[in-house]
């Protein structure tokens, strides 16, 4: 896609990577409603995106919710940008004593192995793994080639 520009509603697309032009508000839209905002332009290629976010009640901070946002922005992106996936789901949900985003997807897959220690791919997904890390959390990306991309980003709230 090169370093094109598209204007997707909310949602600017550049070179591929969603970017939302309004301002971040996790207090008025909620985590799940910021990063649903980023789906835009995948479902207006015709995936189809469902959330799972049981409502538990919890507090996220500002600063959790803002790396859960990132992470679930590039793993939107890179959907956006190769899975060719019919079908996405974005699950947020309590788990012991922290919070778990999944972003999954039914489309192209790759060698997960590969590409997160290669010279010339993953280093969005890398980056982002090493974010989450800092903050005492994980990332585990499952993908291979024609099975789908699940990424899973897990960070503690105490």
């Amino acid at each position: 896609m090169g370093n094109t520009t598209a204007f997707e509603g909310d949602v600017t697309t550049v070179g591929g990577v969603l970017t939302d032009r309004q301002p971040l508000d996790f207090h008025a839209l909620g985590l799940a409603g910021c990063i649903d905002r980023l789906t835009g332009p995948i479902r207006r290629r015709g995936t189809a995106v469902c959330w799972d976010t049981p409502h538990w009640g919890i507090e996220i901070p500002s600063d959790c919710a803002s790396l859960l946002y990132q992470s679930a922005r590039e793993a939107l992106s890179n959907a956006y940008k190769y899975s060719e996936a019919s079908h996405l789901t974005v699950q947020l949900a309590a788990v012991d004593h922290g919070i778990r985003l999944v972003v999954a997807d039914d489309g192209t897959g790759f060698d997960s192995r590969r590409a997160t220690r290669g010279r010339h791919h993953g280093y969005g997904l890398r980056l982002m793994a090493v974010a989450v890390r800092e903050a005492g959390g994980s990332v585990d990306v499952s993908s291979s080639p024609g099975h789908g991309t699940k990424v899973t980003v897990t960070l503690p709230l105490d």
